[in-house]
């Protein structure tokens, strides 16, 4: 878009500040300029008629002459579709100046006619339609080739803020407007950047409506987000790759030279390299890129962050994040703005995650609210590159020691068994605990090898994994795997006798029909998932990628190594040269029991920086 999202121009000394019409006791002078203009608006083919006979200049005549009646009629019928529709954004600027006093003073006479003129507006918001014929069928389409649409776009900005001149409750009649003229998310994809954008720019000046902006864009965005699953997406781009990639026998007999200058267009055009080929995924991508910009666009003030502004729209978007993004399961990309938002300060990741740890530990909260924050919790700290050791350590002390407090506080009672249904919440804690380490285990070993292992000691492990609560069987395999490998490796937690004992097991899930009870089987009923796993959008993740950490592939010397468990003797040597990037992996894969939910967590061969499913086998001691 050409006009910037936090320049929006103001109405200045223009015609229409200078030469404003009078409310309904239009000065003598407006008028003049008016009938002035006739034969450049009003009379321009088609002529304007009314209802009741003669044009829109004899009424104005009429009027002129201290005749009424007519003009009345006339107000009344911009109720009518045809006249709302008037072509007078492509109009001379002088003609432009003096509609839009028109309107401001219309409105402020009659605060009737407010809700179709602000209407009227909103309808601009989006590319005008045209009519492409296909044979005998009618295509709808946006008009993509108008040079004058940000022109039109910021004329029509400043109709909204003048009309809000004239009456300051405009915004509060304006948003169920733009909620009404939101284009359907099947629309165009510049339709809806277009849309987009002019939302994004109304809440500039008119801060009271961004929160309901923000929360309308980001509902929208979700719909789009579940609807478009990450294994979609990648498996549209891989087949794209391997199309373009491959070759054809036929290769080469047909070429034009036409054909090849397109070909190296297409490649040396940036903007068609950042294009999603799932159609889902490129709309999303267009629109999480505008939000991400307006985000920054806010937050920073002469290249400095500002941290009145940050704290603002943090408190929006973490309203809208309780109310939309936390409940929604299985979204992929859209909580991407909370995640870079945080990226700006410290302060803000720290208040996010302590939001979350409230949300976790408060029984008060549903179950499945306390699970899902639990697995942002788990994501946020091991995939964020901006949060520092310290930290992480901060958030895995109030983590494992709530986790002993559930386990004290079972040990005499009745319901100390595995059951996802009773103990939802401590799953998704411990899971959040293990996929942590996985990520920052190198980082909390760093350095002094001997302080980093006994302050993962003092976490005891142990108790947590031989629990009657069996975590092992409940968190996701891959995390559970790579979790065994790291512990068994430092010899802080064998895991592998309860991990085979479970594997032998099937964990029954009780589920109520209409014919009765039926006993049920998976290996993995917690049914979460890690919602920082890695954007695959590709104008997105240049805003994520610089503050993203991405999952580490070992060469097989590294795995070679990772197989042989450190030595006790070996704890006192601070400089270990096996720290030096160990990732918990093993070459050796076993198939995995299979579970229901093993496609949608499983991570493609495609997705760069997740880690793999595997199970590994313990080294021998």
């Amino acid at each position: 878009m050409a006009a910037s999202l936090l320049h929006t121009r103001l109405p200045g000394d223009t015609a229409a500040s200078a030469s404003t019409v009078n409310t309904l006791g239009t000065s003598r002078t407006g008028i003049s300029n008016m009938l002035a203009l006739e034969n450049d608006f009003f009379n321009s083919p088609p002529r304007k008629t009314v209802r009741f006979g003669g044009t829109v200049t004899e009424v104005l005549l009429k009027y002129k002459k201290g005749e009424t009646n007519d003009f009345e009629l006339l107000k009344n019928q911009l109720l009518d579709p045809d006249i709302k529709r008037l072509p007078w954004l492509n109009r001379s600027q002088t003609v432009v100046e003096e509609y839009l006093a028109f309107l401001g003073n219309l409105v402020s006479a009659q605060t009737v006619f407010l809700r179709p003129c602000l209407s009227m507006i909103a309808s601009h918001f989006v590319p005008p339609r045209v009519i492409i014929k296909e044979g005998d069928v009618d295509v709808s389409d946006s008009d993509d080739e108008d040079d004058n649409l940000p022109a039109n776009f910021d004329t029509c900005h400043r109709a909204l803020q003048i009309i809000a001149r004239y009456v300051p409750s405009t915004p509060w009649f304006l948003m169920p407007i733009l909620v009404e003229k939101f284009p359907f998310v099947r629309k165009s994809e510049r339709t809806l950047e277009c849309y987009v954008h002019n939302l994004l720019r109304i809440s500039v000046y008119f801060p009271t409506l961004r929160h309901e902006i923000l929360e309308l864009i980001i509902e929208k965005l979700l719909k789009l987000d579940v609807s478009a699953s990450r294994q979609d997406i990648e498996d549209a781009e891989e087949t794209a790759a391997q199309t373009c990639g491959g070759t054809d026998s036929t290769e080469g007999l047909f070429n034009m030279d036409e054909d090849e200058e397109t070909e190296h267009e297409t490649r040396a055009d940036p903007e068609r390299l950042d294009q999603m080929v799932h159609p889902v995924a490129e709309r999303l991508d267009i629109l999480m890129s505008l939000l991400l910009s307006y985000v920054k666009d806010v937050c920073y003030v002469d290249g400095k962050v500002d941290n009145s502004k940050t704290k603002d729209l943090y408190r929006n978007l973490i309203n809208i994040f309780d109310k939309l993004l936390l409940p929604t399961h299985a979204s992929c990309h859209v909580q991407f703005l909370m995640f870079y938002l945080c990226s700006f300060k410290l302060g803000f990741a720290e208040a996010f995650l302590e939001h979350l740890w409230k949300k976790l530990q408060d029984p008060s909260n549903p179950a499945i609210i306390r699970q899902a924050a639990g697995n942002y919790i788990g994501s946020f700290l091991a995939r964020a590159k901006f949060i520092p050791l310290i930290t992480v350590k901060s958030c895995l002390d109030l983590l494992v020691n709530w986790l002993h407090i559930y386990l004290h506080n079972q040990d005499s009672g009745t319901k100390a068994f595995c059951d996802v249904a009773l103990h939802g919440p401590f799953y998704s804690a411990c899971q959040a605990v293990f996929y942590t380490f996985v990520f920052r285990h190198k980082q909390l070993l760093s350095g002094n090898l001997k302080e980093g292992l006994q302050y993962l000691q003092s976490l005891n492990f142990e108790r947590i994994v031989m629990s009657q609560l069996n975590p092992l069987k409940i968190c996701l395999p891959s995390v559970v795997n790579f979790f065994a490998a790291i512990t068994n490796k430092y010899q802080l937690v064998f895991c592998y006798t309860i991990i085979e004992r479970n594997n032998r097991q099937m964990l029954p899930v009780i589920r109520s029909t209409s014919g009765g009870d039926s006993v049920q089987t998976c290996t993995n009923p917690l049914d979460t998932f890690f919602p920082f796993d890695p954007c695959v959008l590709k104008r997105s993740k240049k805003f994520i990628d610089p503050i993203y950490q991405i999952w580490e592939d070992m060469s097989a010397e590294e795995l070679q190594e990772f197989k042989k468990p450190i030595k006790k003797e070996i704890m006192e040597d601070e400089d270990d040269d096996f720290l030096k990037g160990e990732v918990p992996q093993s070459d050796t894969v076993i198939g995995i029991t299979p579970s229901s939910f093993d496609t949608h967590f499983r991570s493609p061969s495609s997705s760069m920086g997740s880690p793999p499913l595997l199970y590994m086998q313990p080294s021998p001691i």
